[in-house]
């Protein structure tokens, strides 16, 4: 059986460019180019015209450890809440007070980038503290 070397994960969205811009933002990826063009504009122009204005984009991370993050333009609007969804780790290790401070900071960083706060889910015993987000197109994540 052969073994899986990357993971991408991909989003539907209206405006691709927008929502690749945030991502990128807020974990820290590139946003280059498909492979064999030298600007977004470029493959964008290589497309059917009714696939222009971007259909697409993506963001990367730089070191290569994270997996690929690709938007792709659809016609439909978000419906109903994500089945999958990412979890950004700005906790990882920290307990209590020391983790609600680092979750409430890194809210305060995204939300000038167009993030929309949730619900903070507050530790129970036996989960510890996340906080519910939303990406500039409505797509749920969590600060975990």
């Amino acid at each position: 059986m052969a073994s899986i070397k990357q993971v991408q994960v991909t989003f539907d969205c209206a405006e691709p460019e927008r929502v690749a811009r945030f991502w990128s933002e807020v974990l820290g990826y590139v946003a280059p180019p498909p492979e064999g063009f030298d600007t977004w504009d470029d493959f964008d122009r290589a497309l059917p015209q009714e696939r222009q204005s971007p259909a697409s984009a993506s963001c990367a991370d730089p070191s290569g450890v994270g997996p690929r993050l690709y938007f792709q333009r659809v016609p439909e609007g978000k419906v109903v809440k994500n089945r999958v969804h990412l979890d950004v780790r700005v906790g990882t290790g920290l307990v209590g007070e020391e983790r609600l401070a680092a979750l409430e900071a890194e809210c305060a960083r995204l939300i000038p980038l167009g993030a929309v706060r949730g619900r903070l889910l507050v530790a129970d015993g036996v989960n510890e503290s996340c906080l519910g987000m939303q990406d500039v197109e409505g797509n749920e994540f969590c600060l975990d």
